[in-house]
C-alpha cells in the first residue's frame, strides 16, 4: 500500500489535505494522552469525557478541530470551558503530519509515515514537560523503539542503502544521542548540583518513606539522591523522630546514611522524621534523565548528525530563551526550566530541513 505508483495516481496536494486532516485526528488522541500519562491513567479506558463533570463525549461532538470551534470551546453538557489547548494541539499536529508529507511523500509515503509518528511524540512530550517537568517513558523509550522499527522498514529514513546499514546508523544516533546527553546530565550535576532552599521561619518538613515533603512540593528521593555523595543538608530547630527528638542540630541525609549532629542512623532504619526548619540545600539536576531518554528516541529517528544539530540548536535557544525570561523578571535562576521543548523543536527543525542544515552546517 505504500508503493509510490499507487499514491502517484492520485494527485499530491490531495494527500496534503488528507494527512492534515490525519493529523488533526491524531491531535485529538494526543490531547488524551497529554491529560493521562502524568496522571499514570489509562489512554484507552474510559473514552472522552468533560473533565469538570465526567460526562462522555459523543463521536459527533468529538469531531477534531470542528466540534471545539462549533461549542465555542465549552462542553456541551455542564457549559465549562475547555483549553484553546486542544484546539492548538490538533492544528498544530495536522500542521505537522502536512509538513511530513510535503517533506517526504514524494520519495516515499512511507517515510513520511516515520516522520509523523515521531513528529506525534514530540508534541505530546512537549506539553507535558512544559506543565509537569517529566516526560515520560512510554514517549521516550518507546519512541526509541519505535526508531528501531522504522529504521529497519524505512532505510531512507538515515539515507541508507538497506535495512542493516540504516540499524547501524539507527543504533549510532541513539547510543550518541544517550551518551552525549547523560554526560552533559553529569556535567551539570558536578557544576550546579546544589539548590538552597529558603523556607519560612517554623517552616516543617517531614521526610517520607519515598518522598521529601514540603509545602506545596513533594520530591522523590530518587530525584535528589541520584548519587552516593548527594545528601539533603539542613539546620533543624527542632527535629522528631519516633522515639527521640533533637533542638539545634545539624541534619545530613544521604542515599546509605542520616547524620544528626555526631549521631549516624542507616535511613531505611528510621520510619518518621519530621523537622522544623528556615531552610535547605538540596542537590539538583541540571536535566532529567527523562530528557537523556528522550535524546536516545531523537537519535534513533535522525541518526548522528541529527543528535549534533538537535543538542546545539536546543541549548542555545534554550539559554537565549532562559536568560531572557529571568532578565525580564519571568523566572529565577533557580527556576526550573523544561529543557524537553527545545530539543523537541530542534529536532523537528532537522526533519524538515535536514538536508538544507546538513549541507550548510556540516558541509555535507
Amino acid at each position: 500500500m505504500f508503493e509510490a505508483e499507487r499514491w502517484a495516481a492520485v494527485p499530491f496536494h490531495f494527500w496534503t489535505v488528507a494527512w492534515f486532516g490525519l493529523g488533526c485526528a491524531v491531535g485529538s488522541f494526543l490531547n488524551v494522552c497529554i491529560h493521562r500519562m502524568p496522571r499514570d491513567e489509562s489512554i484507552v479506558s474510559p473514552p472522552s469525557h468533560c473533565p469538570a463533570c465526567g460526562s462522555r463525549i459523543p463521536w459527533y461532538l468529538n469531531v477534531p478541530v470542528l466540534s471545539w470551534v462549533w461549542l465555542r470551546g465549552r462542553c456541551a453538557v455542564c457549559g465549562t470551558s475547555i483549553s484553546a489547548r486542544y484546539l492548538g494541539v490538533e492544528l498544530l499536529t495536522g500542521a505537522l503530519f502536512m509538513g511530513a508529507w510535503l517533506t517526504a511523500g514524494e520519495r516515499s509515503a512511507l517515510l513520511a509515515l516515520a516522520f509523523a509518528v515521531f513528529l506525534a511524540g514530540l508534541v505530546v512530550a512537549t506539553f507535558i514537560d512544559f506543565e509537569h517537568f517529566i516526560i515520560p517513558d512510554e514517549i521516550t523509550l518507546g519512541g526509541a523503539g519505535a526508531g528501531f522499527v522504522f529504521s529497519f522498514l524505512v532505510p531512507a529514513l538515515h539515507d541508507a542503502a538497506s535495512p542493516v546499514a540504516s540499524l547501524q546508523r539507527c543504533f549510532l544516533g541513539a547510543g550518541l544521542g544517550w551518551g552525549l546527553m547523560y554526560g552533559v546530565l553529569r556535567l551539570g550535576k558536578m557544576l550546579f548540583g546544589r539548590e538552597r532552599l529558603r523556607l519560612e521561619p517554623g517552616t516543617k518538613v517531614h521526610f517520607g518513606e519515598e518522598s521529601l515533603r514540603l509545602p506545596g512540593r513533594e520530591v522523590a528521593y530518587d530525584e535528589l539522591l541520584y548519587r552516593d555523595q548527594d545528601a539533603i543538608v539542613f539546620q533543624a530547630r527542632t527535629l522528631e523522630l519516633v522515639d527521640r527528638g533533637y533542638r539545634d542540630v545539624q541534619v545530613r541525609l544521604s542515599r546509605n546514611a542520616l547524620e544528626i549532629g555526631d549521631e549516624t542512623f542507616d535511613p531505611e532504619a528510621v520510619p518518621f522524621l519530621e523537622a522544623v526548619t528556615d531552610g535547605l540545600t538540596l542537590p539538583r539536576e541540571a536535566m532529567g534523565l527523562g530528557d537523556v531518554k528522550f535524546m536516545l528516541a531523537i537519535g534513533a529517528f535522525l541518526g548522528w548528525a541529527g543528535v549534533l544539530f538537535t543538542l546545539v540548536a536546543s541549548a542555545t535557544v534554550g539559554s537565549v530563551v532562559g536568560i531572557g525570561a529571568i532578565l525580564l523578571g519571568q523566572r529565577e535562576w533557580s527556576s526550573r526550566i523544561p529543557y524537553g521543548p527545545y530539543l523537541a523543536a530542534a529536532a523537528a527543525l532537522w526533519v524538515f530541513a535536514g538536508d538544507f542544515l546538513r549541507r550548510v552546517w556540516l558541509g555535507g
